[in-house]
C-alpha cells in the first residue's frame, strides 16, 4: 500500500495497540497509588476506578509519533513517506511541539484536578495559558478577519470553549472518548481530503488511541479519563478542528460556509455545553458546578438505558459530523 495509506494505517493502529496495551499497566500504577474515583454523590459506580485513562491515551499518541519521527529520521519508512514527512515536519515543527506540550499540560492541569480539585480560576488561568502558548505558535483561528488580536481572542476562546464542552460530557461511561474519536475520525477525513498528510495523521492517532481505550471504558468501566483524560481529549479536538484548510480559494467553487464545519464536528458536546449552562444560569447556580442536566441524564431519566443513552449520542455526533460534507 502506498503514501499515505500506509502512514494512516499505521498511526491509527499504532495508537490503538499501543493505548490499549498500556491500560492495564497504568490501572495497576493507578491503584497503587490511590489514584482512583471513590462513589459518591451523582456517581454509579460502586467500586473505586482508577482515573488513568488519559494518561493511557496520551501514551498511546506520544509513543507512536515518537516512534514516527524516529523512524523518518532514520529512513527505516517508505522513501517517498520519508521525504514527505520530512518536509512537512520541517514546516511545522514549531506548532507541532506547541500542540505536543499543549496536550501534556492540559493532561497534567485536569491530573491535578483530579487530585487536589482545583479552584474554577486556577483551572481557568490554566486552560488561558496553555491556549495563549498553541496561539503564539501559530495555531490560530482567522476567520477572514485580518486582525492578530481577533485571531487570538477567538483562537483562545475556541479552545476553552471545546475543553470545556467536553470534559463537561465525561459524565457517562464512552460518552467522552467516543465523541473524542468520533470528531477526530471526521476531522482526519477532511484533512485527508486536502493532503494534509500531518494534520490527518495526528487526528487518525487521537482516533486510534481513544478506541484503544474504549473496551475499557464501555460499557463498562474498569478505568476513567478523569480530568485529565477529558482535558486532553477536549484540547486535541479543538486544535485539530483548527488545522484542516475547510475553506480554500484554490477550490472551484469556493463556500465560506465551510468555516463552519468545526461546529458541526463537535455538535454534541457544544450544544450540551450551550443546554446545561442555560439551565445553571436560569436557576441561578454557576454553571460550572455540575449537576445531572446533561443531554446524557436527560435520555437515562426519559428512559433509556445508560449504553443506548451513549450510543445515541455517538450516532447523532456522527450524523452532524457527516453534515460537514455538503458545506
Amino acid at each position: 500500500m502506498s503514501f499515505p495509506f500506509n502512514a494512516y494505517l499505521l498511526a491509527f493502529f499504532g495508537g490503538l495497540c499501543v493505548t490499549a496495551a498500556s491500560v492495564p499497566l497504568w490501572r495497576a500504577w493507578s491503584e497503587r497509588k490511590g489514584w482512583v474515583d471513590d462513589p459518591g454523590h451523582r456517581k454509579i459506580h460502586g467500586t473505586p476506578i482508577p482515573l488513568c485513562g488519559g494518561f493511557a491515551v496520551f501514551s498511546g499518541i506520544a509513543v507512536v509519533l515518537l516512534g514516527g519521527m524516529a523512524a523518518i529520521q532514520l529512513r527505516l519508512l517508505d522513501p517517498v513517506a520519508v521525504d514527505r514527512l520530512a518536509y512537512g515536519l520541517g514546516r511545522r515543527a514549531g506548532e507541532l511541539g506547541a500542540i505536543l506540550i499543549g496536550a501534556l499540560a492540559m493532561l497534567l492541569l485536569g491530573a491535578w484536578d483530579d487530585r487536589r480539585e482545583l479552584k474554577p480560576a486556577a483551572k481557568f488561568a490554566g486552560q488561558v495559558a496553555i491556549a495563549l502558548l498553541v496561539a503564539a505558535a501559530g495555531v490560530r483561528v482567522t476567520l477572514f478577519v485580518p486582525s492578530m488580536l481577533f485571531s487570538y481572542a477567538i483562537t483562545v476562546l475556541w479552545i476553552l470553549t471545546v475543553t470545556n464542552a467536553v470534559n463537561f460530557n465525561d459524565n457517562m461511561n464512552g460518552l467522552c472518548g467516543g465523541l473524542g474519536m468520533i470528531g477526530t475520525g471526521w476531522i482526519s477525513y477532511h484533512a485527508a481530503s486536502e493532503g494534509q498528510y500531518l494534520v490527518a495523521l495526528l487526528a487518525l492517532l487521537t482516533a486510534g488511541s481513544l478506541l484503544g481505550f474504549l473496551p475499557y471504558n464501555f460499557p463498562r468501566a474498569s478505568v476513567f479519563l478523569g480530568d485529565a483524560g477529558s482535558h486532553l481529549v477536549g484540547f486535541l479536538l479543538a486544535v485539530l478542528a483548527i488545522l484542516p484548510h475547510f475553506y480554500s480559494s484554490k477550490v472551484a467553487t469556493p463556500s465560506r460556509w465551510a468555516v463552519l464545519s468545526p461546529l458541526f464536528l463537535l455538535a454534541v458536546p457544544l450544544a450540551d455545553l450551550a443546554s446545561v449552562v442555560w439551565i445553571r444560569t436560569r436557576a441561578g447556580k454557576p454553571f460550572w458546578i455540575g449537576d445531572t442536566n446533561h443531554f446524557s441524564h436527560r435520555l437515562v431519566r426519559a428512559g433509556w438505558t445508560r449504553p443506548r443513552a451513549v450510543l445515541l449520542l455517538w450516532c447523532l455526533a456522527l450524523l452532524a459530523g457527516g453534515a460537514t460534507l455538503g458545506l
